[in-house]
């Protein structure tokens, strides 16, 4: 697990400035704090940050073949390189070291851009072939690790593992992207490709980029998707008997480490699971960690305590203070752009108290978008039942007319909540989806942004996010299509981005055997049933983990990994949320309408509504825009071009 940065010369062989390099490699310092060092030749220049975990005593960065012709930096773990590099060696291939970074080396030279589909694992790499004067990029499927790049106007490619690295260049124009901020309010993240600034991407999931010297570079390549549309008939019994087999196996492979290895343990059901497959598979106890709240409405602790006494997990605990909100101004530097999602808050100190003690943790994320586990699924389910008996011509106009009038009642039982649901009855599958997963949605943002924000925007939604991704989804199962949306957008943008930039920010690396590209595969094809049963979510993996788990583990109301904004804001937050989302720096922007701002801090100060997701989402912007660098944010990079 590390972090590397590159520039590329992408129209003649004009020297790299080895300054330049070391800056933006040193940015991320953080990510790789054993060891650095830096490659560079006529028109490339490669920069790598270390975090020694397999092979620890030769496995160093960059790395190149045996004539030297061939250079990669790499960010992540190949799980499968034990069997590839016999693979290799039978043709023809001389390993040095017994890193699963050479495997892509070598890989690269016997496969060329299909390499990649020989991988398992979570990676992004960069790759010069100096034979070829070709730069090759790539990312892992399912956008575990990140990679970030911009084409800078004379020519020059840079990139990096974080947007920090390339900001650090000097060189990168960093005028905001209108669309970017809307995806932002939108959805608590900016969505990949883009970045917030105008002339940055982040290269999707899935994707590689092959670029040589010389040529206009190219769109960048998908090279994988998660196939949908063949559901496997398996009896039920079969299938359980298979998930356990295939969940033992991504667990072994992520076990492997020449460094000290735990896992997280929240006591719900996917932390619980890998812990589980990690204790009957190791010969000594594992290690343990969890996050322990004052606030008991909050906390899971006692659930994750069931599990390290049922397996003799060697298990810490931390407590964390319901009002550990000091993180802010670190979580905005760290994440370079906006993000909203402030469970970001306790996996920062999961991962510092992990790190304390192991260098390799195992994580339960990814298991709710395959098993079928959110209950937002639950509830789309449902309403897809109701818009099947009605074409959208009747039912828009019925249902978006009752949404209107009626009231918005966050204080009432779930059951009596009606207008999100007749919003979203009047809307398609894709829109009502994207309707009830946004942060402020649709009419919130017609009243957030200022007249010259929506000319800014020009009619973009952030919905098109979403209707992009689900016209490549390839089922008419109503279930498939919200984990489709979900694996491409939430899963990457949300939960992959938060666990690497906190499990970075302490030099920990966090594997995610759920995210096994295998099992993913295999999951979707899989019938609905066998992941919703009535109002069970995660049904064929709760059943199979019976003999495994206490009951209570598996069959209680899902808590999340939730902090307490509304009282936050209401209590020790308040003068700072209202100092924030009226303050000058987003005032200065010209994005936001004033009166509408107003209204959400006082409406929510005041008890009549529950906004705190909405200003948490605004007072993290605020924190972005004075966390930015400070010459830039003086001229152009508070501008949204």
């Amino acid at each position: 697990m590390c972090g590397f940065v590159g520039i590329f010369d992408t129209r003649s062989r004009r020297d790299v400035g080895r300054d330049v390099l070391h800056r933006m490699n040193e940015a991320q310092h953080h990510r790789g704090p054993d060891e650095g060092d830096l490659h560079l030749e006529p028109g490339v220049g490669l920069g790598h940050r270390r975090l020694s975990i397999i092979d620890v005593a030769s496995g160093q960065q960059p790395l190149a073949n045996e004539d030297g012709s061939v250079v990669v930096v790499f960010n992540g773990e190949i799980y499968n390189f034990q069997s590839l590099i016999p693979e290799l060696t039978a043709l023809g291939h001389t390993f040095r070291t017994r890193s699963d970074t050479e495997v892509i080396v070598h890989a690269w030279e016997q496969w060329g851009e299909a390499c990649v589909e020989r991988f398992r694992g979570m990676f992004a790499f960069a790759l010069f072939d100096r034979n070829q004067d070709v730069l090759f990029l790539a990312r892992d499927r399912l956008g575990v690790k990140p990679l970030f790049y911009a084409l800078l106007p004379d020519g020059q490619l840079i990139f990096g593992s974080e947007l920090k690295a390339l900001t650090a260049h000097g060189g990168l124009n960093r005028d905001m992207d209108p669309l970017a901020v809307e995806e932002y309010f939108a959805l608590g993240y900016v969505a990949d490709p883009r970045t917030i600034y105008r002339h940055a991407f982040k290269l999707e999931p899935a994707h590689s980029l092959r670029i040589r010297r010389g040529e206009t570079p190219p769109a960048p390549r998908r090279y994988w998707d998660v196939d949908f549309g063949h559901v496997e008939q398996i009896d039920a019994v079969q299938a359980e008997e298979e998930l356990i087999r295939r969940l033992r196996e991504s667990v072994g492979l992520r076990m492997i480490s020449e460094v000290p290895l735990g896992a997280f343990l929240s006591g719900g059901v996917d932390s619980s699971a890998v812990v589980a497959m990690m204790a009957q598979s190791s010969d000594s106890p594992v290690n343990t960690c969890a996050i322990a709240f004052d606030d008991p409405a909050f906390d899971e602790s006692k659930f994750a305590q069931q599990v390290a006494d049922r397996y003799h997990t060697n298990h810490r605990v931390e407590m964390v203070a319901s009002d550990d909100f000091d993180l802010i101004d670190t979580l905005a530097w760290l994440y370079d752009e906006p993000y909203a999602d402030s469970s970001a808050l306790p996996t920062y100190r999961v991962c510092q108290l992990a790190r304390k003690h192991v260098t390799v943790a195992l994580s339960g994320d990814g298991g709710d978008e395959s098993f079928g586990g959110y209950r937002r699924y639950r509830m789309h389910l449902m309403e897809e039942r109701l818009r099947a008996r009605l074409p959208l011509g009747v039912r828009k106009p019925l249902f978006g007319t009752l949404g209107q009038i009626y009231p918005k009642a966050d204080w009432a039982p779930r059951v009596f909540r009606a207008k999100s649901t007749f919003e979203s009855l009047a809307r398609s599958s894709v829109e009502a989806y994207f309707h009830s997963v946004s942060i402020l949605r649709d009419p919130m943002r017609a009243q957030l942004f200022s007249p010259k924000m929506k000319s800014a925007l020009g009619g973009y939604n952030a919905v098109e996010v979403f209707h992009r991704h689900a016209a490549r989804h390839n089922s008419d199962e109503p279930l498939s299509l919200v984990q489709y949306l979900d694996l491409n957008t939430y899963l990457v943008g949300d939960i992959n981005t938060k666990v690497d930039r906190a499990s970075m920010a302490h030099s920990l690396e966090v594997r995610e055997p759920l995210m096994d590209h295998p099992l993913v595969e295999w999951l979707a094809t899989l019938p609905a049933s066998l992941k919703i049963r009535g109002q069970e979510g995660k049904y064929l993996l709760k059943k199979s983990l019976e003999p495994h788990l206490p009951h209570d583990i598996m069959y209680r109301p899902k808590m999340g990994f939730a902090v307490p904004l509304a009282r936050w804001f209401r209590g020790p937050l308040k003068q700072r949320v209202r100092d924030a989302v009226l303050g000058s720096r987003l005032a200065d922007t010209g994005w936001f309408n004033r009166p509408y701002l107003e209204h959400l801090v006082d409406a929510h100060q005041n008890g009549r509504r529950d906004y705190s997701a909405s200003l948490w989402t605004l007072l993290m912007f605020d924190a972005f825009l004075r966390n930015s660098d400070s010459e830039s944010a003086q001229g152009d990079g508070r501008k949204c071009a």
